[in-house]
Parts: C-alpha cells; sequence; structure tokens
C-alpha cells in the first residue's frame, strides 16, 4: 500500500445534524475530520493561514488574510475570516460562487511528540435531497484530498500537482478517492443513515470525484457539490 492510499487511515470522520436556526425548520450537516500531523503547532497554523504556504498544498489564495478580511481560493471558495485565535483556531465563511454561505472551522491542538492535531469541521445547510443522494462524501472527500495535500507538503515539502487534474487520473488518487468516498459512507452509517442509502451516496460521491480515464470512464454528475 503506497503512503498516499495509507493517509485514508490516519484520519476520524464523523457527521452531525443540527439546527438551522430561524423558522424555517432547516437541517445543518456537519462532516468533522481530524487527523495529526508531523510537525509543531505553530508550523501547521503558518502552513493554514499564510498565503504563500497555502497555495503550496491547497490551492493559490488572494485576498486580506486577517480577521474581518475576506480570501478567495483561486477557481474554489471565498469569504470571509470570522476567527483567528493563532496558533489555535480558525473559523471563515465558506461560499461557492452563487451558492449560500456555509462555515469552515479548524482547530489544532497538540499531539504526541512534535505532531499536531488538526480538526476541521464543514457545516452547511444541505438541500435533502442532494444529502440524499452523495451524503457527507460529496464535501469530505475534497477535505481529505486537502489534508492529503497539507500532510505531504509538511512531512515532505512535497507542493501540491502543477496539473490535479491529471493527478487525479493517477492509480493513487484513484484509490485514495474510492476509500475516502468508502470511509465517509461509514461515517455516515454511524450517524444513523441506513446501510442502503449510505452504500448509495457512496456510489454516486465516487462517481462525482473520479475523472474518466483516457478511451472512456465514469461520468460525473452535474451537481453544486464543494
Amino acid at each position: 500500500m503506497s503512503e498516499i492510499i495509507d493517509q485514508i487511515s490516519q484520519a476520524h470522520r464523523a457527521v452531525r445534524a443540527g439546527s438551522g436556526g430561524g423558522d424555517g425548520g432547516t437541517v445543518t450537516r456537519t462532516v468533522v475530520v481530524r487527523r495529526a500531523f508531523p510537525a509543531p503547532i505553530e508550523d501547521v497554523w503558518d502552513a493554514c493561514t499564510t498565503a504563500e504556504r497555502i497555495g503550496r498544498w491547497l490551492m493559490p489564495v488572494s485576498g486580506d488574510l486577517r480577521l474581518g478580511g475576506k480570501y478567495q481560493l483561486e477557481g474554489n471558495a471565498g469569504g470571509e475570516i470570522l476567527s483567528c485565535e493563532p496558533p489555535r483556531l480558525l473559523r471563515v465563511t465558506w461560499v461557492m460562487g452563487e451558492g449560500p454561505a456555509s462555515e469552515v472551522e479548524v482547530r489544532l491542538a497538540p499531539g504526541d511528540g512534535a505532531e499536531t492535531v488538526l480538526e476541521l469541521a464543514h457545516t452547511a445547510v444541505v438541500d435533502p435531497e442532494f444529502w440524499t443522494k452523495y451524503g457527507p462524501g460529496a464535501v469530505g472527500v475534497g477535505w481529505d484530498l486537502a489534508l492529503l495535500g497539507l500532510f505531504l507538503y509538511l512531512s515532505t515539502g512535497q507542493d501540491r500537482p502543477d496539473d490535479p487534474a491529471a493527478w487525479a487520473t493517477s492509480p493513487d488518487a484513484r484509490e485514495f478517492i474510492t476509500r475516502s468516498s468508502a470511509a465517509w459512507g461509514v461515517a455516515s452509517g454511524q450517524a444513523g443513515t441506513s446501510e442502503a442509502e449510505a452504500a448509495a451516496a457512496v456510489v454516486e460521491t465516487t462517481a462525482f470525484y473520479l475523472p474518466p480515464l483516457p478511451g472512456g470512464g465514469l461520468d460525473a454528475p452535474d451537481s453544486g457539490a464543494a
């Protein structure tokens, strides 16, 4: 098993439901991923909050990266920095295109030895039909991929691929995505989703993330998954 694929087992995943507030009776969904990184807490914090370093493991980012400022990830989400308490807590809004805002919270804590434990929670009001079809993997697989990039950067100095789309066709990437999707299916089942519904969502999520291989392959559905 390659080091990349082995990273799937290094993370703890959970799914929570809550109230969206107001009179509409909306339900929020939170996906939580927690894992350790081989670096001191100050270094992990710096890697997650400094524009030049974010661009090395996640994607280029622009904006005013301080409390109250706004940020924009290139070709992806943007939002406002709601909380910034170095080196422990970062909370931001997360907006994809014209979609509604959700929130991402990152908490850091010292782990064993020189390790740092990072916990990321992404909370959103999700359309019930979309949640039923894709489950937590719709955003969970994306965060697994992001934290894989952070791990490789902190542990080896390896930057994100110059062509992420091409990397996603590699055997390691496809196996990582497949196992990540399955792991989020397990987390969904642990949160109370029926076995059949969780399994069906894993199939849909895996198809969404896996790019078609040259000469044919899976077609990703048209959806607004972050």
